[in-house]
């Protein structure tokens, strides 16, 4: 799938690199102490690098261009390396923070313990700050842009690039008039959007989760290549997806709007590496942009239907929040819903919300197997009120980007039929 963001990509690993090994900066100096936390609880997160790991180590596909670590084994425990010979104490930080060994060269080496498939953000710990693995490209997580590495699982094909008609995403800039700014968004269009310039498409508005941006489901989550191979094999419609940055705290309404916009609140603390903030705050200011400018926008730009039974809207973890919320809010401008590791709608959500039984047709919740979901129950109560409501779990997963694409994926073949 052709992308218009790889070279931003690269760029942002250079950059990161860089600048992490500045740690007199301030933004170095911030990102630590937020992801960090607690230095006592850190102190006693940290164990030794794991010692029974089976020798079996490949360079991982998260991994720049020639780089051989980091490194993943059969186990799915993580080897990294660090050239820093100055350096007096260097940890892998991945949820729990593993010492790394130097050797005679300057070199130091660390190995965690086995994880859970999926991505997964991490950072290295050099004297204290930290800062992003040289040896990846960069992603946007966190709160900010640093290293991933993807841990395999034995259902990988169905995001990998294949010989298939390739769909692309496109970068998108558009005027906001309730933030009265420039704004940025990637949409996915399939193959055949270009060659049938009389055809409408329906949409699909797909969002991140906390301290991620509109870059996530397009690099982490692979969404565009989910799509390619599922129209490829007919399990799918040719849809348009749209993917904007929706963090509430971070948009402010102006001019007329601005007596929407929430009140301030204190910026969900971030999780440790390897762990996920939840949560977000206020989605509210998203909502009204997602309204006010995005829909009307895309609506205006390209070829979609713009009527509810021709929209969709999604979102993991934070992003299933303001879905529910948006939706319930809008209850006739939606007729698909998806939320991935995002809670659940009710019965009684649904009787409040006059209109959205008749409008909707499918409900989709769904989350890891290891977040203790109540997604089929939530599903079985709404089929009982007369819904069309599907619940999913992924399994062997937690709220991590490996749920959301099988979310995506199943969520996929079943909209705009």
């Amino acid at each position: 799938m052709k992308k218009t963001i790889l070279s931003i990509l690269m760029l942002a690993a250079v950059s990161a690199s860089v600048s992490a090994q500045q740690p007199q900066g301030n933004q170095g100096q911030r990102t630590g102490q937020a992801q960090r936390g607690n230095a006592g609880q850190q102190r006693n997160n940290t164990v030794p690098s794991y010692a029974d790991a089976v020798e079996d180590f490949k360079p991982n596909v998260t991994n720049q261009p020639g780089r051989q670590y980091p490194m993943v084994n059969s186990q799915g425990a993580v080897r990294v390396q660090l050239r820093a010979p100055g350096a007096t104490s260097v940890q892998l930080d991945l949820g729990r923070r593993y010492e790394m060994v130097k050797d005679d060269r300057g070199v130091w080496t660390g190995t965690s313990a086995p994880q859970d498939v999926g991505f997964h953000y991490y950072q290295l710990i050099v004297d204290g700050t930290a800062m992003p693995d040289p040896g990846t490209v960069s992603f946007f997580g966190a709160g900010r842009w640093g290293s991933g590495i993807e841990i395999p699982s034995n259902d990988m094909d169905f995001w990998q690039v294949k010989n298939v008609p390739q769909g692309r995403v496109v970068e998108q800039y558009y005027w906001s008039k309730a933030t009265e700014s420039m704004r940025h968004c990637y949409v996915y269009l399939p193959n055949e959007y270009d060659k049938n310039p009389n055809k409408k498409y329906p949409v699909l508005y797909l969002q991140h989760g906390n301290a991620e941006n509109e870059y996530g489901w397009s690099v982490q989550g692979h969404a565009g290549q989910i799509m390619d191979n599922l129209i490829a094999e007919k399990k799918a419609v040719p849809f348009i997806i749209v993917m904007d940055y929706g963090q509430g705290q971070n948009i402010h309404l102006k001019g007329q709007y601005a007596q929407q916009q929430p009140q301030p609140q204190q910026q969900p603390q971030q999780g440790q590496q390897g762990q996920r903030a939840r949560g977000g705050g206020s989605n509210d200011a998203f909502s009204v942009v997602l309204m006010t400018d995005i829909i009307p926008m895309v609506e205006k730009e390209y070829r979609v239907y713009t009527d509810a039974q021709h929209r969709g809207m999604a979102g993991l973890s934070m992003g299933g929040g303001q879905t529910r919320r948006i939706t319930l809010a809008n209850p006739t401008k939606f007729a698909y819903v998806g939320m991935f590791s995002g809670g659940t709608i009710s019965v009684e959500d649904v009787n409040g919300a006059q209109g959205f039984k008749q409008t909707n047709k499918l409900v989709f919740m769904s989350s890891g197997s290891k977040e203790n979901p109540r997604v089929m129950e939530a599903a079985e109560n709404l089929k009982k009120n007369g819904m069309n409501a599907v619940g999913y779990v992924s399994e062997g997963t937690a709220h991590e980007w490996h749920t959301w694409r099988r979310s995506l994926y199943q969520f996929a073949q079943l909209i705009f039929k």
